[in-house]
């Protein structure tokens, strides 16, 4: 994560994650922090990130996500120069890049 990011707020969320055990324990500490709004949207950019990783195009991740082209576009991004988190996770997930 760029240093610019980077602070004591985000080191310590990002330390209780990494504390959480369970989907269960995750529902309850997201639905605890966040709004439906909030979660919902986090939620739709990491399925729009694995269906671009898939290969699928945009009209077929608007069409099922219900993401407008500026979040599609922007998730796209971040997986062609960001910091590489959602490759991490996909990988460890076992969520094959789709070659093109």
């Amino acid at each position: 994560m760029d240093n610019k990011f980077k602070n004591d707020n985000l080191d310590f969320l990002f330390d209780c994650v990494l504390k959480l055990e369970s989907k269960q324990e995750c529902y309850n500490f997201f639905e605890d922090l966040c709004t439906m709004p909030e979660l919902q949207a986090i939620s739709q950019r990491i399925v729009v990130a694995k269906m671009i990783t898939e290969g699928k195009v945009y009209k077929e991740i608007g069409d099922r996500t219900g993401a407008s082209t500026a979040t599609i576009s922007r998730v796209k991004r971040s997986l062609q120069y960001g910091a590489d988190g959602y490759d991490v996770l996909f990988e460890r997930l076992g969520i094959k890049k789709e070659d093109k």
